[in-house]
C-alpha cells in the first residue's frame, strides 16, 4: 500500500522533535513490563537512541506496555556496562547515575540542558558499584515513604520528563528537526516510511532512495524492491 501523504506528515512531526542528545543507558533491566515502559517514557519526551546492558542469549524482550514505541525507538545493546559508558562519553554525553549514596545530588538541582544520559540499573538492586564508579555524576529522587525506590521505569520518566521540562523553559527543545544531524534525519525518515524497504536496502548494501516532500520515492526501483513498499 503506498505511503498517504497524512500519514508521512505524521511521521515528519515527530520526527522533529526527536532530541539525538538526550538519552539512558540501562544496566541489566530485563523485565519486559519494564523496559516496555521506559521505551514509552523515551518516545513520549523525544529521544531517538536507548542504551542497555545485554546479557548474553537473553535478547530484550517486550509487552503491550510499550504500545508499540520500541518501532519508533533505537535500541542499542553493549555487552558490559564499561563498553555501554565508554560509546556515550565518545558521543560527548554526561552520565547522570541513579544511587541512593552520599555523594548524591538532588536531581532537582541539576542541568540536564547538555548532552545528557540517564543510567539506571536493575529492577531490584539498582546500579551496581562498579557501573557508579563510572558515572560523572549521581543523583536521587527525594521520597518521604517507607520504601525509599521507586519502579526503575517509574524513576526514568520522572528524570526524563525533568529534562524535558528543562530544555522547553530554555527554549531548546527541537521543533523543526534541528534535534538530528541532516543525514540522520533523512535516514530515520526512510526507515520509519518504508521499514520494509529499508531492510532490503540494507541486505542489498545500497543507498536509500531519495523521497519527495510528499514521502513519494524519487527513483525507479525493481520490481521486487516495489512489493516491499
Amino acid at each position: 500500500m503506498p505511503l498517504l501523504p497524512r500519514r508521512f506528515e505524521r511521521l515528519k512531526s515527530v520526527l522533529n522533535c526527536r532530541m539525538a542528545n538526550l538519552s539512558v543507558l540501562l544496566e541489566e533491566v530485563e523485565k519486559p513490563h519494564n523496559l516496555s515502559a521506559i521505551l514509552r517514557s523515551c518516545d513520549a519526551v523525544g529521544l531517538i537512541d536507548v542504551h542497555a546492558i545485554s546479557k548474553k542469549d537473553r535478547p530484550h524482550t517486550f509487552n503491550s506496555t510499550a504500545q508499540g514505541s520500541q518501532k519508533w525507538i533505537r535500541l542499542h545493546t553493549h555487552k558490559n556496562i564499561e563498553v555501554g559508558v565508554s560509546n556515550l562519553k565518545e558521543k560527548g554525553f554526561k552520565l547522570i547515575g541513579t544511587s541512593i549514596s552520599e555523594a548524591s545530588t538532588d536531581y532537582r538541582e541539576c542541568d540536564f540542558t547538555g548532552s545528557t544520559a540517564f543510567v539506571l540499573g536493575a529492577e531490584k538492586w539498582g546500579l551496581t558499584n562498579n557501573a557508579e564508579s563510572l558515572m560523572d555524576q549521581l543523583i536521587y529522587i527525594p521520597m518521604c515513604g517507607m520504601v525509599q525506590s521507586l519502579n526503575v521505569s517509574v524513576a526514568a520518566a520522572i528524570l526524563l520528563f525533568e529534562a524535558f521540562r528543562q530544555r522547553k523553559s530554555a527554549g531548546i527543545l527541537p521543533q523543526q528537526g534541528e534535534g538530528l544531524s541532516e543525514e540522520e534525519y533523512k535516514t530515520i525518515l526512510f526507515e520509519w516510511a518504508y521499514p520494509e524497504l529499508a531492510n532490503w536496502c540494507k541486505k542489498e548494501k545500497r543507498n536509500y532512495p531519495a523521497l519527495s516532500k510528499k514521502g513519494e520515492i524519487l527513483e525507479n526501483l525493481p520490481r521486487t524492491a516495489k512489493f516491499r513498499c
